[in-house]
């Protein structure tokens, strides 16, 4: 599944992991690796212009789109 949406464009993004073990001496710097921050993205369809469409939709604009459905 890709992992962007396709109503707000969020996608992964990068970040930072710090493990809190000093190897060997205090003065050496915790060791950092990389890691993803990844977006919630669903897999769900919807009526657009009275045809189903299938989209990649985050959690977050879910939460909107239902909102605005529901008034």
């Amino acid at each position: 599944m890709a992992s962007v949406c396709e109503v707000c464009d969020k996608r992964p993004s990068f970040g930072r992991n710090i493990r809190h073990k000093h190897s060997g001496r205090w003065r050496r710097k915790a060791p950092r690796t990389s890691r993803m921050f990844k977006p919630n993205v669903q897999r769900l369809r919807f009526v657009e212009n009275g045809k189903m469409v299938r989209k990649n939709v985050c959690t977050s604009c879910l939460r909107t789109v239902l909102k605005q459905m529901s008034k």
